[in-house]
């Protein structure tokens, strides 16, 4: 996937030592030009017949030189399962004996698929991006989005891995979740943007679970979970109108007529469909009464089931305008839709759609943040490899403390979002099978957003650095690293941005009165309590300690504050619950009794960093209501508003 590789370097007029590959005295690089070999005016007879082999043998060599490419060694990765020694050693501490031997076969197999089978096809879905084609040669109007072999090809490997099918057909019950979340993680980076119509696929397939499977459903719920290649189907989410944005309860303009045999005729624009070439959508739409009239705001909103094509492929009274013009997932059609009386089927209770919906929202989170932390670990793995391999300055970079302690840095952040992640799907898995708490319930309500915003953060940095770590090849398209850059960078914006998602922190502990918060607490307590016995852990454990009492006298003040402060507060406040709560599961893991040295490494170097920002900048008076006219000011203190 990664074909190392610089444009051709074109010696310039100017002669340099690099370009020619002798060390010439300045004087003699002076008299030469490199395409000519010429020499200055009037010293021709300096050069004399002793001269001329010199020159027949740099011309040689230069013009040798301009038909050779830079040549460095590939990064490389072996089987991803294989190498990730913090997945291996998170199963075999929480799988029971019987589960971990079964998955940790398939597991190794499926790394092998990958490395062989898989990755060349996601390069392929790189380099053949979909085509939407609007009319035929004969000028009737088709509007047929073309996708490349190895995308469609994607799409069965999908359901012979069973990526959806594994989270409902719980064969590991409580498990299952995150044995298909594993999967996902592994399948990511190499699924040349496929994971991203998965996620909205196992969201529908949520839905309709969560709707009691309605026999009208049934068909679509069987094929989005299906292991048949020639059976399985991919969802779509349309929620984002022309308004655009988070906003669907003002933003969404989509009708829905009543028809006489109880289906609905959608009216509407659709500005931004992601995976338009799926089978299905879920979309919301507002329901017109006798007199045509909508009701506004979320109360307006219902959820509906539509197919895109009827049996024969034509498309259900849907247009599409045109593709997206996307910065990354490029792989992935992305359309601007009209429906003009797409057929669509009622499947939430009249305005109750944002509620029904709100079980598809959470699971495609969750797929963002397994994208977001396949994505970083993806490029650590291809850093580390490059600096067993790229030698500068007579010795590799892994000789290079500073360059070594770059990566190390990374990897910590990965190591904190694979640990956030797994938490969260294992409380998913509890909650589906009905094994979980009130309390469970309640933080993985809490964790969701926390871990979505962070990881996409993490994501962006983490993908900006490393691809530092390459040098300028990881500015060259050709490498690949630059498409990995590029598709994290919309972590941070699907399903909501990060302010969007610190507000939605901040509802959760507002509609649990404080109930969220407790649970937070006690279950970092519980956790710290399991490392108390660790002593190499100490410092790790009391700046914990102290960032907790911090983030307890900031909640105390807030509670007497405006709601202007806990908004200014929401981004700083998640940032420290996802920091205080990914430190209490790294010290809980590097308190294993296999645990380790880099285990331990790694929660002290976590806990190292500010752990509760929201506190810090309360101290400085960051969040007051001069802090707001300030920060206006800021922004539009030079410009004419």
């Amino acid at each position: 996937m990664f074909a190392c590789r610089l444009p051709w370097w074109r010696p310039s007029a100017t002669c340099k030592s690099w370009q020619s590959g002798h060390f010439l005295p300045w004087d003699r690089c002076q008299m030469l030009s490199v395409k000519g070999i010429k020499v200055t005016v009037g010293q021709e007879q300096q050069a004399g017949m002793k001269d001329k082999p010199v020159l027949e043998d740099l011309e040689t060599h230069l013009v040798r030189r301009e038909m050779e490419a830079l040549f460095q060694e590939q990064p490389e990765t072996g089987n991803q399962y294989l190498e990730d020694t913090l997945l291996r050693s998170y199963l075999k501490t929480h799988l029971p004996p019987k589960v971990l031997e079964e998955v940790h076969q398939d597991l190794e197999r499926f790394g092998n698929r990958l490395l062989t089978k898989i990755q060349p096809l996601s390069w392929e879905c790189e380099q053949n991006p979909p085509v939407f084609q609007q009319y035929n040669a004969w000028g009737q109007r088709v509007d047929h989005i073309h996708t490349c072999s190895a995308w469609r090809r994607m799409k069965e490997i999908s359901a012979e891995e069973g990526l959806i099918a594994e989270a409902y057909e719980k064969r590991y019950s409580n498990w299952s979740r995150l044995y298909q979340a594993v999967k996902l993680y592994l399948f990511s980076s190499s699924s040349g943007g496929f994971s991203c119509p998965l996620a909205m696929t196992d969201g529908a397939a949520k839905v309709i679970e969560s709707l009691g499977t309605p026999g009208s459903l049934k068909n679509a719920f069987d094929r989005l979970t299906s292991r048949d290649p020639k059976k399985f189907w991919t969802s779509g989410q349309w929620m984002t109108e022309r308004r655009g944005g988070s906003d669907v309860a003002n933003g969404t303009e989509t009708v829905a007529r009543k028809q006489p045999d109880g289906t609905y005729r959608l009216y509407g624009f659709k500005w931004f469909t992601s995976a338009a070439d799926s089978d299905m959508a879920l979309t919301l739409a507002r329901i017109a009464d006798a007199e045509g009239q909508c009701t506004q705001g979320s109360r307006g909103l219902s959820l509906f089931f539509l197919r895109v094509r009827d049996e024969e492929g034509n498309l259900n009274s849907i247009q599409v305008q045109r593709l997206k013009d996307k910065l990354g997932t490029r792989q992935m059609a992305t359309a601007e839709l009209w429906l003009q009386g797409a057929r669509a089927e009622l499947i939430s209770a009249e305005g109750r759609g944002v509620a029904a919906i709100s079980n598809m929202l959470n699971i495609t989170r969750i797929h963002n943040v397994i994208g977001a932390v396949a994505s970083m670990r993806r490029m650590v793995s291809l850093s580390r490899d490059y600096a067993q391999k790229r030698v500068a300055f007579g010795k590799l970079l892994k000789d290079h403390p500073l360059h070594m302690q770059t990566i190390a840095r990374m990897e910590v952040q990965v190591r904190g979002a694979f640990l956030l992640l797994m938490e969260i799907v294992r409380l998913l898995g509890l909650a589906e099978t009905n094994l979980a708490s009130e309390q469970e319930q309640l933080l993985l309500r809490l964790l969701v957003p926390v871990a979505k915003l962070y990881t996409g953060k993490q994501a962006s940095a983490v993908a900006v650095e490393a691809m530092e770590s390459f040098g300028g090849q990881g500015y060259m398209e050709d490498t690949g690293l630059p498409v990995i850059l590029r598709d994290a960078l919309v972590l941070s914006i699907w399903e909501g941005t990060t302010n969007i998602l610190s507000l939605d922190v901040l509802r959760s502990l507002a509609k649990s009165q404080g109930q969220v918060m407790a649970v937070f607490l006690s279950t970092v307590q519980k956790k710290l309590e399991l490392a108390s016995g660790t002593e190499e852990l100490s410092p790790a454990m009391q700046r914990t300690r102290e960032a907790i009492g911090s983030l307890r006298q900031f909640m105390a003040a807030a509670g007497s504050e405006q709601a202007l402060t806990m908004e200014l507060a929401a981004r700083d406040f998640s940032y420290s619950l996802a920091r205080i709560y990914t430190g209490a599961l790294l010290m809980e893991h590097a308190a294993r009794p296999d645990a380790s040295p880099t285990d331990v490494c790694a929660a002290l170097r976590w806990c190292n960093q500010e752990l509760c920002p929201v506190a810090a900048e309360s101290g400085r008076g960051s969040y007051g209501g001069g802090a707001a006219l300030q920060d206006s000011a800021l922004v539009f203190g030079n410009s004419r508003l």
